[in-house]
């Protein structure tokens, strides 16, 4: 008799804690379901690849992908100069710890960008951020399918290049476009989006850059020589039928290399070279290589290199500014030669991206007002599919 109530009791408790675990969830699911999405922070960069095995995939992409390096018979070639140059730079990456440290800055810049927008932007939180790399994982379409899992209705694709160029922000843009365009899901192709396709001047951008060189200015050169220490600013290099196209991205990189050198108020020369050339094809010039040897052989001693077109560290700092570079400088004769730090997770340079992404909010623009102006001589039809999207985008305040 007591076995059967105590049964009996057992058996109602059980039932009320079914109910009771059925009710919590159903107001888990339904709080969800309620949820307001977040507002979409694509960062948008060329990625890297994060172990020596993705270096093949990251290369083939690269050399496949006709806006940054366009050459003729490109689907036959670019497997081709793939399979050659995947030793070499297999061995470039084990050289800065085995893989690309991309990734893990652009991931820390856009958590600390959350945080940042969700205390600065209540009114369009909770801001989330997603990595579409055009040459590694995450690609844009990964990007995308997490976008489609959360809901998102709202989206500003936010290049890190500073400075705009077809041949970069261009072509991610154009990547991502081809995604959407392709894409048969009804979430997906009603999102708003626009884009912060370039920052060259930005303020805090500048005093950011400006906050480095003095930094390694102070740390690495004696009060003797360190306001007649050159500082040398380096950026990826440029195709010249990419340049002669029209392309703004020399202009851009000298008006921020201009801007810093003005805020920094310092009498110290400095000069504009461009890094990473490939192929027998002409590039944009001078050569930072060149420039480390012909001022070695001037007589310099010291040197100071800023990568001005970069926001965090990858093999063009690590191995090639810093590695390679330095080995030129060193048989040059330049003792002194040094690089400043990047941006990485700089506060400073955190702020900048939040004054940005806030700004672009504030305004409801749908890009910068010279997105949707196409380079001169641009024959790129994808260029001008991409421009039209982002100008028909109508953005809701």
């Amino acid at each position: 008799m007591v076995f059967t109530s105590l049964t009996t009791t057992l058996r109602q408790r059980s039932a009320a804690a079914t109910g009771l675990t059925a009710r919590l969830l159903a107001t888990i699911t339904n709080s969800k379901s309620n949820a307001k999405p977040p507002t979409a922070i694509v960062l948008i960069n060329m990625g890297g690849p994060r172990t020596v095995q993705d270096v093949h995939g990251f290369l083939f992409r690269l050399f496949s992908d006709k806006d940054l390096i366009p050459i003729p018979f490109q689907s036959w070639l670019a497997p081709w100069i793939t399979k050659r140059r995947v030793p070499k730079i297999q061995e470039q990456y084990a050289k800065i710890g085995g893989g690309s440290p991309i990734f893990h800055w652009t991931q820390r810049q856009g958590i600390l960008l959350e945080q940042l927008m969700d205390r600065i932007r209540p009114e369009s939180a909770p801001h989330k951020h997603y990595i579409a790399f055009r040459y590694a994982e995450p690609l844009t379409e990964h990007a995308l399918e997490d976008m489609k899992k959360d809901g998102v209705k709202r989206a500003i694709a936010l290049s890190l290049y500073p400075q705009y160029s077809c041949s970069t922000t261009g072509s991610s843009l154009n990547e991502l476009v081809r995604n959407l365009k392709a894409s048969q899901d009804p979430s997906t192709n009603a999102i708003q989006w626009s884009v912060i396709d370039r920052f060259p001047t930005q303020p805090l951008l500048v005093e950011t850059f400006a906050k480095h060189i003095q930094a390694s200015l102070e740390k690495e050169f004696p009060a003797s020589v360190r306001d007649s220490v050159p500082i040398m600013f380096s950026a990826h290099s440029l195709p010249m039928s990419v340049v002669n196209r029209g392309d703004s991205y020399p202009q851009e990189v000298g008006a921020t290399v201009q801007a810093v050198m003005e805020k920094l108020k310092i009498r110290n020369p400095y000069k504009l070279c461009w890094q990473s050339q490939v192929g027998p094809s002409a590039w944009l010039g001078p050569k930072t290589e060149d420039v480390i040897t012909g001022y070695g052989k001037a007589g310099h001693k010291n040197m100071l290199f800023v990568p001005i077109a970069f926001v965090s560290d990858h093999v063009e700092t690590l191995f090639e500014l810093d590695l390679e570079y330095g080995h030129v400088a060193k048989e040059a004769g330049i003792t002194g030669y040094k690089r400043v730090e990047s941006l990485n997770d700089d506060p400073l340079f955190i702020q900048c991206l939040g004054e940005l992404v806030k700004g672009h909010l504030d305004s409801g623009a749908h890009s910068s007002q010279n997105l949707p102006l196409r380079c001169p001589q641009c024959i790129n039809e994808k260029c001008g599919k991409t421009k039209e999207f982002f100008s028909q985008q109508q953005i809701q305040l």
